[in-house]
């Protein structure tokens, strides 16, 4: 059951990449904005997500009006997330719309615990190097406690073996249930997604850590909402 859930769920936010053109959620400002900046970097904004990504990358809309899972995809060329395997550089920042999807909230916490960051990066050349929990609540249905809040918050890297160059990857990913991550971001999602890849370099972690964390989600970063998942005596994150 479990594995099953998990490749429903989070299939839908990687099918949103594979479909990388579409619309904006519906209730949201449509289009692609882009903010271009005096920096190396330019802030792109779609719906209810923003990121900010080198000038580089060209950013496009993930999925459709027609489907669960919304965000932002960007690389150096258009089709680069829509091949069978990870690319050598990009970003994919997901959400998946609760309402649109008809689970109860609890699932998307077995989405996220199973084999989510395997379906996204779809590479079996890859390897996990560090991974930080930062919450980590089972539901009552999964042996959690009766009253447990069914949310589930985590942030890795790993790298990637890509077309025989090696690349280094971070993602963070969130499944709210009823945590203190769903105060913050968008009230209707149940899973949020976020994957960046670039090729190894000594200053990739640090670039990575930098987009990963400046993501938006409805006007909160990932950085804030990992504050406000993390309990008062964990560590504050640095760069991965």
């Amino acid at each position: 059951m479990r594995r099953v859930v998990s490749v429903f769920v989070v299939a839908l936010v990687a099918a949103g990449c594979g479909d990388a053109i579409g619309d904006a959620p519906l209730g949201a400002p449509a289009g692609l904005l882009i903010r271009e900046s005096p920096s190396p970097y330019q802030y792109v904004s779609a719906g209810y997500v923003a990121a900010m990504i080198p000038d580089a990358w060209h950013p496009q809309l993930a999925g459709t009006s027609h489907d669960p899972g919304h965000g932002i995809v960007a690389a150096p060329t258009a089709d680069a997330w829509q091949a069978d395997r990870p690319p050598m550089e990009g970003l994919a920042a997901m959400w998946v719309d609760g309402t649109e999807v008809g689970v109860p909230s609890d699932y998307y916490y077995l989405a996220a615990t199973g084999t989510a960051l395997e379906i996204i990066t779809g590479s079996k050349r890859c390897t996990a190097m560090r991974r930080r929990v930062i919450v980590d609540h089972s539901p009552a249905f999964a042996d959690g406690a009766p009253d447990s809040p069914g949310d589930f918050v985590a942030r890795g890297n790993g790298t990637c073996t890509v077309r025989d160059e090696l690349t280094r990857w971070a993602y963070f990913i969130a499944a709210p249930g009823y945590g203190p991550v769903r105060e913050v971001g968008i009230p209707s999602s149940g899973l949020y997604v976020v994957v960046a890849v670039m090729p190894e370099s000594p200053r990739a972690p640090f670039q990575l850590s930098r987009i990963l964390e400046r993501t938006e989600f409805d006007g909160a970063s990932v950085a804030e909402m990992i504050a406000a998942a993390r309990p008062a005596t964990a560590p504050v994150f640095g760069p991965l």
